[in-house]
């Protein structure tokens, strides 16, 4: 099963999380597009080629092949943790919704219960540890 696997990327302990959590799912069969390790590298990486002449270029790149990706998955995972769910991964929850592709959120942070009915609302299922995301995204592959 191809998996996109929506997550924030911005610290340390995320982006370890999201290599272990993929992983599994990886180590399960699954293919997985992990934007960290399989997109375009962030802004600052795209404008060192020269094709990327402004942010706002790069940050249409990025949209472009995130959305891309998104578009090409059997299903989406989505990490839900924090205070608030990251801006991005809401947006690709609802590029997957609006495409008729499964989203199953992971949400093992109990801060901001419940969650936004807009973040909320488009997920098929939601999962509250990495065992269970593994075992669900397993189900839509049977």
């Amino acid at each position: 099963m191809r998996i996109y696997f929506a997550a924030p990327l911005f610290s340390e302990a995320e982006l370890e999380y999201n290599e272990r959590v993929c992983g599994a799912l990886e180590d399960a069969g699954h293919s997985a597009f992990l934007p960290q390790r399989d997109g375009t590298g962030g802004v600052k990486k795209l404008l060192q080629q020269p094709e990327f002449d402004t942010v706002e270029e790069a940050q249409h790149e990025i949209f472009r092949v995130d959305r891309n990706e998104v578009l090409e998955a059997d299903v989406l995972t989505a990490i839900l943790d924090g205070q608030v769910p990251d801006e991005g991964v809401a947006i690709e929850i609802a590029i997957a919704h609006e495409n008729d592709i499964p989203a199953i959120g992971l949400k093992t942070d109990r801060r901001n219960d419940p969650l936004n009915a807009m973040v909320f609302s488009p997920l098929e299922e939601l999962v509250e540890t990495p065992q269970e995301l593994l075992e669900t995204v397993n189900d839509y592959a049977d």
